[in-house]
Formats: structure tokens, sequence, C-alpha cells
């Protein structure tokens, strides 16, 4: 399940082509739930972690390795401290 929340943004449908003609300060939020596949790969300098669900929803980060080492160490930090692993 995909859900995005855009937060009054405007956008304009001209021969076939979708463009934002609002203020460029606008805020958004995508998830990504019941993930079926999930890749991690180089992208250039930086890595990418792209997930899929079963209906074909993709969300891809683009992370600097700095980042994307955080985030490994987090989730085997939850790994070890978390009961629902078990």
């Amino acid at each position: 399940m995909l859900t995005i929340d855009l937060e009054d943004f405007t956008f304009e449908l001209k021969d076939g082509t979708l463009k934002h003609v609002g203020a460029s300060n606008k805020d958004a939020t995508v998830k990504l739930y019941d993930i079926e596949d999930a890749e991690v790969r180089e992208f250039g300098d930086q890595r990418k972690i792209a997930c899929s669900d079963e209906s074909g929803n993709e969300v891809e980060l683009a992370l600097d390795p700095d980042t994307a080492g955080e985030i490994a160490a987090g989730i085997e930090r939850l790994a070890e401290e978390s009961s629902t692993t078990e």
C-alpha cells in the first residue's frame, strides 16, 4: 500500500504533462507498506535502496554512504534489541 500526502500542492495537466505550478516551499510525505521486495545497490557515489509492494508501487532512496551506514547500523541495533525479531 502506498500513501502520498501532498499539502497545498497545485499541479497543471497540459498536453499530457503534469507540472507543479505553485510555490517551491511545499512538503510531501510518501509511505510504502507491506514491502514485498527490497534491493540495495550503488548509484554513482551514493547507495540506492529500492522497495516495492505486490501492487507494483515503488519507492527509491538515494543516500550518501555515511547515511546508508547509519541506517544499516540502526537496523542491526533494532534486530539485537527488539523482541519482535525472535
